[in-house]
């Protein structure tokens, strides 16, 4: 049973996480971090959680925790990762995990020289629609992907995590947001790079000095083209569709974890399969994946690296916005400077 301890227990421990926990059956949490004294001893009585500190440096020395979720605020994430890896302490970051890829570089190299696991929270790799668009895919069901859609919206206005407006802590808009996660599913799904990517955002009288919606175009290696439609602005919803040459798979919704998915499998216009599932249990295969890692030595589906992938494009998805222009996506090792 591996102990988890939170750092910086907000809005989606309580909406998200802690609902994980609750049916995770190789990890609990024992500890959490936050600022607010008051909302820290709430959270503990109502969550049951035996451990309260008021920053993530006092619960790694907690000897009862065994590995650290860091769910601060994205400007937060190097400094919280480096603190639990100092302390010999296993990390997973929620996403994105860094402000810059930079960011991420540190925080891998610090993992890796301390020999410390660090994950990073893409809970989407973990959700079982993905998991049957990705082996639909791979089985060759609709040839060659050609194209792929994926979007991410949701209604932002009057959001309470309002450091999502600033640019200082979040390091962007709902690109960062959730477009992350549109970008590693593709990757994780296509099990393919992009090498080129282009963006176009739009910012409102209420974002602050983010973006309020995007476009993002990414060119993957093997030639398949891919766009990514994020918001604050439009209502929940996440449909994603992969489309080959004889057929496609599509799903309405398909990366949310609250209601049941419907995919399809469709040739010639007509659909000649169709399966629905549940990604109920997503966030607790994240971190029962996470513990499987630690005692079993099983290997974690989204390891740091893959956030640092991620950082790589986001952070070329936001100079393209500045640019007006595509911009060719680095590999870790040139981002490193190796």
């Amino acid at each position: 049973m591996i102990r988890f301890g939170i750092a910086g227990f907000g809005l989606h421990a309580v909406r998200r996480l802690m609902s994980g926990f609750s049916l995770a059956q190789n990890c609990k949490v024992v500890a959490l971090s936050r600022r607010d004294a008051d909302k820290a001893r709430e959270a503990a009585a109502r969550f049951a959680i035996p451990h309260v500190f008021p920053s993530t440096e006092e619960l790694c020395r907690c000897p009862e925790v065994d590995a650290v979720l860091v769910t601060t605020p994205n400007a937060c994430h190097l400094q919280d990762v480096l603190t639990a890896v100092a302390a010999g302490k296993p990390v997973l970051c929620e996403k994105p995990m860094g402000m810059d890829a930079d960011e991420c570089r540190q925080m891998v190299e610090a993992a890796r020289r301390a020999g410390v696991l660090l994950g990073v929270a893409q809970v989407f790799r973990f959700e079982e629609s993905t998991a049957r668009f990705r082996a639909r895919v791979a089985a060759g069901d609709i040839g060659r992907p050609i194209f792929a859609r994926a979007e991410f919206s949701y209604p932002g206005s009057g959001h309470p995590r309002k450091w999502l407006y600033n640019r200082a802590l979040a390091g962007g808009g709902p690109i960062a947001d959730v477009g992350v996660h549109c970008i590693d599913v593709l990757r994780y799904i296509l099990q393919d790079e992009p090498r080129v990517v282009s963006a176009l955002g739009r910012s409102d009288e209420q974002s602050g000095d983010v973006e309020a919606a995007a476009s993002v175009t990414l060119e993957f290696e093997r030639g398949t083209l891919a766009t990514v439609l994020v918001s604050t602005r439009a209502q929940y919803r996440t449909p994603l569709e992969i489309v080959g040459e004889p057929g496609m798979i599509r799903a309405d919704d398909a990366l949310n974890v609250e209601r049941p998915v419907k995919l399809e499998l469709r040739r010639d216009g007509q659909c000649i399969a169709e399966e629905t599932v549940s990604n109920q249990m997503a966030y607790a295969r994240q971190v029962d994946g996470f513990a499987a890692a630690l005692e079993c030595d099983e290997k974690f589906a989204a390891p740091g690296e893959e956030g640092w992938r991620n950082q790589i494009i986001l952070d070329a998805a936001y100079h393209s916005m500045t640019s007006g222009k595509s911009e060719k996506i680095t590999s870790m090792f040139d981002d490193a400077g190796r």
